[in-house]
C-alpha cells in the first residue's frame, strides 16, 4: 500500500525566530519515499539539516517576522501490516542489555523514574516479565489515562498523567516509558504520522501521533498504549528519550501558531 503523509503549519512571528524542526521522515523509512517529504516554506528562507544525537534527520532555519509557513507532503510505500506482535520476546537482564540501550533505561525530562518506581513494582512486581510485563503496562495506561484533545498540556509529565489520569497519546506514552524503565525494560519515544487505515470510524481529527517502544529479546518492538491494539502504516519520523527529544519544532522567539494541519491517508490503488 502507499500512503500520502504531510503537514501545513503557519505561524505569526513577532520577529525573526530561529526554529529547530524535527519533521521529516526518519531514515528508516528513506528507501520507501516514493516523493519526498521536501519542506517548503513560504516565504522561502534557507534550510539546513543535520542528524541529532539520537540519528533523527532535523532542519534549522530563521522564520521571518511575520505569517511564515511549512509544510511537507510525501507519498510513503508501507507493507500494510500491523504492528509485531511477540508475545514470547524475553526481557534482558540490565547486565546483558547493549550499551546502545542503556541510556533508556534512565528517567528523562518527562519520565520521572525515581518519582514512579515504587507503583511501578506494586502494580507490575508480581506479573510476568517480558512482552507480557509491557502489554500489562500498556493496559493500564490504556485504562488508565482518558483521552481527550482538550487534555493537551506541554508540561504534563508521566508523573502528572497518573496523578490526573487525562492526556493526549503523548502522555499514554511517557507513563508506558516510565513504567517500563522503572521495571528494567529499555523504552524510547517514538513520533510520526499515524492514519485511520484498518480501523472503524467515527475518525478523530488528524494529528502526529506519539507511540513508543521497547527492548526485549535482541531487538526493539512497537507498542502504543493510547490505542493498545496493532495498528497499520505507522510512518516514523523521530525517536528519543521523551517527547523533549524529538519536538516536532523549537522556536526561539515570541511566535503564535495560527494554523496547524495533518494527513495520512491511504493512496487510492486506481
Amino acid at each position: 500500500m502507499q500512503i500520502r503523509v504531510g503537514f501545513e503549519m503557519e505561524y505569526e512571528c513577532a520577529s525573526a525566530t530561529p526554529m529547530i524542526l524535527a519533521l521529516s521522515i526518519h531514515y528508516s523509512r528513506a528507501s520507501d519515499l516514493v516523493r519526498p517529504d521536501h519542506l517548503v516554506t513560504s516565504p522561502a528562507v534557507p534550510v539546513a539539516a543535520y542528524r541529532d544525537l539520537f540519528g533523527n534527520w532535523c532542519s534549522r532555519l530563521v522564520a521571518p517576522a511575520g505569517r511564515f509557513r511549512m509544510s511537507t507532503d510525501a507519498i510513503v510505500n508501507d507493507s500494510g501490516l500491523v504492528d509485531v506482535v511477540a508475545p514470547d520476546a524475553e526481557q534482558v537482564p540490565v547486565e546483558q542489555l547493549p550499551e546502545s540501550t542503556l541510556v533508556y533505561l534512565l528517567g528523562s525530562r518527562y519520565c520521572e523514574t525515581d518519582q514512579l518506581s515504587d507503583i511501578a513494582w506494586q502494580l507490575f512486581g508480581s506479573g510476568p516479565t517480558g512482552w507480557g510485563r509491557v502489554q500489562a503496562i500498556c493496559d493500564f495506561v490504556h485504562d488508565h489515562i482518558e483521552f481527550g484533545y482538550p487534555h493537551a498540556s506541554r508540561t504534563r509529565t508521566a508523573w502528572g498523567a497518573y496523578h490526573e489520569g487525562l492526556g493526549v497519546c503523548r502522555d499514554y506514552a511517557h507513563l508506558a516509558i516510565a513504567f517500563c524503565r522503572c521495571m528494567n525494560i529499555p523504552a524510547r519515544y517514538c513520533t510520526g504520522y499515524l492514519g485511520d487505515m484498518g480501523t472503524e470510524p467515527p475518525y478523530g481529527t488528524m494529528d502526529f501521533a506519539g507511540w513508543f517502544e521497547a527492548f526485549l529479546g535482541d531487538r526493539w518492538y512497537t507498542f502504543d498504549a493510547r490505542n493498545n491494539t496493532p495498528r497499520v502504516g505507522r510512518v516514523l519520523i523521530a525517536r528519543g528519550r521523551d517527547a523533549c527529544d524529538v519536538a516536532l519544532a523549537s522556536t526561539f522567539g515570541p511566535n503564535t501558531l495560527q494554523h496547524f494541519r495533518v494527513w495520512a491517508d491511504e493512496v487510492d490503488a486506481a
